[in-house]
């Protein structure tokens, strides 16, 4: 693999940095990677994210396809959140990055040796 472009055209990496910056990208992806899931059900797993930033982040991934947003005429109304084929292309790709971000030394990230646990996305 090489580097040695850094447009946007021709660059994998900032391809994928466009749709997935920020920090609450990836994590919103980890969590729909586990199956579909409601806004309030993905606002409770990820302590700390806004509505507003969450609403952002699902209207960016709903434009980019990487997300489809499925509304349910129902009383009260329920509206489903879920990875498209693209978007679960990323699995892999987050893989990738949890098996890497364990073999660094948990003290790195602030963490006691001991309280660190493998993740998984099924």
């Amino acid at each position: 693999m090489r580097f040695d472009h850094c447009s946007l055209q021709e660059c994998g990496v900032a391809r994928f940095l466009s749709l997935l910056d920020g920090p609450w990208a990836t994590l919103i992806v980890r969590e729909l990677l586990k199956k579909p899931h409601r806004f309030n059900e993905l606002l409770s797993a990820l302590p700390g994210i806004s509505a507003h930033t969450l609403s952002s982040r699902l209207r960016k991934f709903e434009a980019h396809e990487l997300v489809t947003r499925t509304a349910y005429a129902e009383i009260p109304p329920r509206v489903v959140y879920e990875l498209t084929p693209v978007g679960m292309q990323l699995r892999p790709v987050l893989d990738a990055m949890n098996a890497w971000a364990m073999t660094v030394p948990p003290h790195l990230f602030g963490l006691e040796e001991e309280s660190v646990s493998p993740v998984t996305v099924d």
